[in-house]
This record gives structure tokens, C-alpha cells and sequence, in this order.
């Protein structure tokens, strides 16, 4: 059963506009200033502080209460990708090659929905609440940049959410722990001795290197790690040779690591290093890996999640909260190193689509609107809980 908080179902048609609007003018990473210029506008008609420029692009609100407490914040990334969009809807995207295919547009429509009902009951506060809208979350780590900026201080605890196509509409994804991934990036780059494909004595063969480490690489997930803790070594790019009767001197390789703890994110790096180091040795060749650390694990506080979790059982009642996990990173991680933090997903499969149907990050992504009510109700419910 399903309990749309009163005061968001009265404002239903501003926050789906607002997303669908944001769904037809998305923007890439740091260039979020059409965004940021409707939010900074919406905010400050509601009479809500603001200061913009944070992060580069990103704004944040600030409702300070009548009463002393703590300051809880929400936060919404605002970025699109560049995709070009595949959809019939009259909201699709009219900017070339960007679209919003990971409902980024309907984070900043969920928040705003919050910060108008809320804006309206800022005498029952007992504390203060910010509203963190952030650009650049995917891959450009915008959260870095906000936290440089100051968007946590004076915050004490710190909430967010994804819409989720994994999970049909109706359901939540919420747990303690670990709930996205770390994700890292390496480049490696093999060097070797070509030659005559029908002579191979003499050579050192970059292919047959490159084909050796990638099945070397798999054993630090099969071996080195715990069965029972999700681990993903990815190769996804392959760059050597010339041509069909030659012996390639150099093979460059690109890919992506994944772990849910901080311990085995260490690990893979350390393997990885090793066995490229025996590798050398062994196949007499030169090898050079660039790692790059990329966004840290998403762990949610336990007791945040507690609170989360009571807040959002009064919105989905006898639900699912079980999340669908994936590997994929989020960089409300690094919000999460600094404060206690909680990071949630709310089933946005559209009706009448089979699970994994649309994607997220695909060129026909879309989702459930009614699912952008869900997310106003539980943020509203959790300040109502937390701070009236």
C-alpha cells in the first residue's frame, strides 16, 4: 500500500513539470546552468536562502528553523549524459546528444517537491534543513567539489536517493552497509619485441601478455577475495596490432575495478600490481599501470538507515525495502566519509515494463512518475520525523 504524503499529492503537477522540463533541457557535467538558474529561482520564490556557484555549478538552500536542532540535509545531483535520446515523449530531450538517461532529473524534482512543502512549515522546526542540488555525478565526482565548497558545514546527517528501473514502482531499496560500489579506473600499457607473425622466436608477444594478464586478473576476484563479498575486475578495452602476420610490440588496455568494502577495493589494486610485476619478469616485457582511484564505496550509517527506513514504512506500508545492488558507484560516498549518511533507491520501473526493459543509462530510459511522489513524501516524512 502506497500513502503519498497529503501536502505533496497537492503539489503532484508542480513536481512532474519540474522534472519533465529538466528531462527536456538536460546538461552535462559543470554545465548545469540553465539547471541551476530553475532551481536557484524556485528556491528563492519559496523564500528559502540560497547560495549558488557551490561546486561550480551547484546550488544549495537553506530553511532555518524557528527552534534549535540539527541541520539534516538532501541532496540531488542534477547531471545528464551524453546520450542521444531514442523516446517519443513530448518531453524528450531538444539538446544534441545529451539526454538524462539516470534520472537525474527527477532527483532535483523530488528534492524541490520537498523544499516547497517544507517551506511552508518552517515554524515547526525544530533545527534546520539544506538542500543540496550537485552537478557532475557522473564521473566528474561534483560532490568533491561541493564538500570544498562548504555544503556540509553545520550539517549533521546527510540523505539521498536514486530513482530505480531495477525495481518496479512501489518498492524501496533500503539497508545498512555497503549499497553501491567503489569504482576505479586502469589503463595498462604493454610493451614488448614485434616481428614476423611466422617467426616468433625472439619476439615478446604483446598479445599473448595482454591475454595472460586478463585471465591473471580473474583470480583475484575467484581467489584472492571472499566468495560472499562482490567484487567485478573489468576489462572493457583492447587496443594492439598491426596486422594479421605480425607480432604486436605494444597492446594497450583499459577497464574498471568494483568492490563494496574499502579492504578489498585495496586488494585488487595491490594484485593487480603483483601480477603484472611476474608477469614481466616472466614474459620478459615492460608494463605500466595507471590506476586511478575513482569514487569510494556508498556505506550507509546504520542508524540513519534506521530512520529512513521508520520514515519510509509510513509512505510504502508492508512493502519491499530490500534494494536490487548493483556495482555501479554513486558519489554520495564521499558525502557519507564525512558525516553519517543514508542512500536509498525507489523502484521507478515504468507500468507495464518488464525489469531491465529500459535501463538506466540507455537511449529510451524513462520512468514511472509516480514514483517522483514517493521521493517528496519520504523526505518530507523524514524532517517531520527528525525535526518537528
Amino acid at each position: 500500500m502506497i500513502q503519498i504524503h497529503s501536502k505533496v499529492k497537492k503539489i503532484e503537477r508542480n513536481i512532474i513539470e519540474i522534472r519533465r522540463d529538466l528531462h527536456k533541457h538536460p546538461e552535462l557535467a559543470f554545465q548545469e546552468f540553465r539547471t541551476s538558474k530553475i532551481i536557484k529561482e524556485k528556491l528563492e520564490s519559496l523564500n528559502i536562502n540560497v547560495k549558488e556557484n557551490i561546486g561550480k555549478t551547484g546550488v544549495i538552500g537553506d530553511i532555518i528553523g524557528n527552534n534549535p536542532g540539527p541541520t539534516i540535509a538532501l541532496r540531488a545531483d542534477m547531471d545528464a549524459l551524453p546520450i542521444k535520446e531514442n523516446s517519443d515523449k513530448k518531453y524528450k530531450s531538444i539538446n544534441k546528444g545529451v539526454m538524462h538517461a539516470c534520472g537525474h532529473d527527477g532527483h532535483v524534482a523530488m528534492v524541490l517537491g520537498a523544499a516547497e512543502v517544507l517551506s511552508k512549515n518552517k515554524e515547526k522546526l525544530n533545527g534546520s534543513v539544506r538542500f543540496i542540488f550537485q552537478p557532475a555525478e557522473e564521473g566528474a565526482g561534483g560532490a568533491r567539489y561541493m564538500i570544498e565548497d562548504g555544503c556540509l558545514e553545520g550539517v549533521d546527517e546527510i540523505y539521498g536517493s536514486h530513482l530505480w528501473n531495477y525495481q518496479h514502482y512501489g518498492t524501496l531499496g533500503i539497508k545498512e552497509g555497503p549499497i553501491m560500489a567503489a569504482a576505479d579506473i586502469f589503463k595498462i600499457k604493454i610493451i614488448g619485441k614485434g616481428g614476423h607473425g611466422a617467426a616468433p622466436q625472439g619476439c615478446v608477444d604483446s598479445i599473448v601478455i595482454a591475454s595472460h594478464l586478463i585471465q591473471s586478473f580473474q583470480t583475484i576476484v575467484s581467489r584472492n577475495t571472499n566468495p560472499l563479498d562482490s567484487t567485478v575486475i573489468t576489462v572493457g578495452k583492447i587496443n594492439g596490432g598491426n596486422n594479421f602476420n605480425v607480432i604486436a610490440d605494444e597492446v594497450n588496455l583499459e577497464g574498471t575495478t568494483r568492490a563494496y568494502t574499502e579492504k578489498n577495493r585495496q586488494l585488487i589494486k595491490k594484485r593487480m600490481n603483483q601480477i603484472i610485476k611476474g608477469t614481466e619478469q616472466l614474459f620478459n616485457a615492460k608494463i605500466q599501470l595507471d590506476y586511478e582511484d575513482g569514487y569510494p564505496p556508498t556505506v550507509n550509517d546504520s542508524k540513519c538507515t534506521q530512520k529512513l527506513l521508520n520514515s519510509a514504512k509510513k509512505i510504502i506500508k508492508n512493502g519491499t525495502y530490500d534494494p536490487y545492488l548493483s556495482m555501479g558507484g554513486e558519489d554520495f560516498s564521499y558525502y557519507g566519509q564525512k558525516i553519517p549518511s543514508s542512500f536509498f533507491f525507489i523502484g521507478s520501473l515504468p507500468k507495464n515494463k518488464k525489469t531491465m526493459s529500459v535501463p538506466h543509462h540507455c537511449s529510451h530510459f524513462d520512468i514511472d512518475e509516480r514514483s517522483l511522489l514517493v521521493g517528496s513524501s519520504i523526505f518530507v516524512t523524514l524532517i517531520e520525523d527528525l525535526l518537528y
